[in-house]
């Protein structure tokens, strides 16, 4: 918006802002990409004769979201990605709701206009062989070595989300049963088996590191910092990405990677789709489903790179 008193789109826009800028403290990139998108809004409206945002309907809103999907941005001339009109929807929808509890407007015209599908992205699994050396990378002669290489197991070993990992307390983990018992969404617990490795990675933990971290304000948390404090999520992931690189691993690896690698691993060795369900905690199976498309495209790949007559032809060669 151009500086100076503003009114009509233009000032209903600024309040807006103010209102993500004070109310929610969102960041300076974040804001500016809201201001890009209520600019783009604005010059709609006044491109159709509407002097007020409270002027537009659902039939506006609609338009404009087609006119963005139908448009181009770059020098090359790219149409816009689902997701980023997918953005610009979320853009209009938050500032037609804002004017609905500001008492400027008696209806939100953005409601019912439905978002763009957008295409899930695939997961992109480790292989075994790089899992293996990320898991060897801590030491096994140091408390946080020790402590390292139990976390990490139990994150590929069991498919944990990091959050679940860094909650659990001592009392979760039954190592004469070989199970562990995690608070997974929306408060849904869960059992999940201990492999070998981990049991094992746990059993050195507990024994020859946790006590030498432990402090009086403790407590039951499994996993410890040096201050004798529960592990946080970003630690873990920092210390992740540490590992991967000293492993010489150049892709970058977060602690979900873990999880999206346990999973494919365990349908790549015929694990039943719904047992993996149930070992990551899905609500629902079509959400695990997606790591089949994962190992049929791995299939796939294999194929092509093996059969003689899925290849493709080369240069004085034969199919």
């Amino acid at each position: 918006m151009t500086a100076g008193v503003r009114t009509g789109i233009a000032a209903q826009a600024e309040r807006f802002l103010d209102h993500l800028t004070v109310e929610r403290g969102l960041s300076v990139n974040t804001l500016s990409a809201y201001r890009r998108d209520l600019r783009r809004y604005e010059a709609f409206l006044k491109a159709r004769g509407l002097s007020s945002a409270t002027d537009a309907d659902e039939a506006v809103v609609r338009s404009f979201l087609a006119s963005v999907s139908a448009s181009t941005h770059g020098e090359d001339e790219r149409p816009y990605a689902a997701s980023s009109v997918a953005r610009v929807l979320s853009t209009v929808r938050s500032f037609h709701r804002f004017l609905l509890r500001d008492r400027s407007a008696d209806r939100d015209p953005a409601a019912g206009v439905v978002r763009p599908r957008l295409p899930r992205p695939l997961p992109h699994p480790m292989t075994r062989e790089d899992v293996g050396r990320v898991l060897e990378a801590p030491s096994g002669e140091t408390p946080a070595g020790l402590r390292d290489r139990a976390w990490l197991e139990l994150l590929y070993g069991a498919g944990l989300r990091v959050s679940e990992m860094t909650a659990l307390d001592v009392d979760d983990v039954e190592l004469e049963a070989g199970a562990v018992r995690v608070l997974g969404k929306g408060g849904k617990e869960r059992e999940v088996p201990l492999g070998r490795y981990a049991r094992g990675a746990l059993e050195a933990y507990l024994a020859r590191s946790r006590p030498s971290m432990a402090s009086v304000s403790t407590r039951g948390a499994l996993f410890l910092n040096s201050r004798g404090g529960r592990l946080t999520r970003q630690s873990v992931a920092r210390l992740l990405a540490g590992y991967a690189r000293a492993a010489g691993i150049e892709r970058s690896v977060s602690p979900h990677d873990l999880r999206h690698s346990f999973a494919t691993h365990l349908l790549d060795g015929g694990a039943d789709v719904r047992v993996v369900q149930e070992l990551l905690g899905h609500a629902s199976v079509a959400t695990t489903q997606i790591y089949t498309l994962v190992t049929a495209e791995h299939l796939r790949s294999a194929y092509e790179q093996a059969h003689p007559r899925a290849r493709r032809q080369r240069e004085g060669g034969v199919r």
